[in-house]
């Protein structure tokens, strides 16, 4: 009988074979897994109502009107910073709702928001219906 050598390798193939089996799991429960889903907070309405709030109307094909105790002016995108630092001058911290009509897009409800957001003023709502 031949006496037996030792090998100075190492086998690999039980290696390979473990990695696929675990491969084959994780592509198999990768697809049963939840993907992530926020839980946002809920708030209850305020108590307090603002008192004498600025309000601006946002129409269904994006033009703006603005609603004070002066009354209602129809106002463009251009001309809504000079009425709003106007506003802020009679008033240090007016409160400023934003009423979107239901067929106003997203993009130009967010402009005016933006708007309101780059002149400082930190009592900005959005306006909605009740049920």
């Amino acid at each position: 009988m031949r006496p037996r050598r030792l090998k100075n390798e190492i086998n690999v193939v039980p290696y390979i074979d473990v990695m696929l089996v675990l491969l084959v799991i994780f592509m198999v429960a990768a697809p049963m897994l939840q993907t992530g889903s926020v839980d946002l907070p809920t708030v209850e309405k305020s108590n307090i109502a603002p008192q004498d709030p600025l309000r601006i109307e946002v129409g269904a094909s994006g033009e703006l009107t603005i609603v004070d105790e002066a009354g209602a002016r129809a106002v463009n995108k251009a001309e809504l910073p000079g009425f709003l630092a106007v506003a802020q001058e009679k008033i240090p911290q007016p409160a400023v709702l934003v009423a979107g009509d239901k067929a106003a897009s997203y993009e130009s409800v967010l402009t005016v928001l933006d708007e309101i957001k780059k002149l400082g003023f930190d009592r900005v709502g959005l306006e909605t219906a009740r049920k």
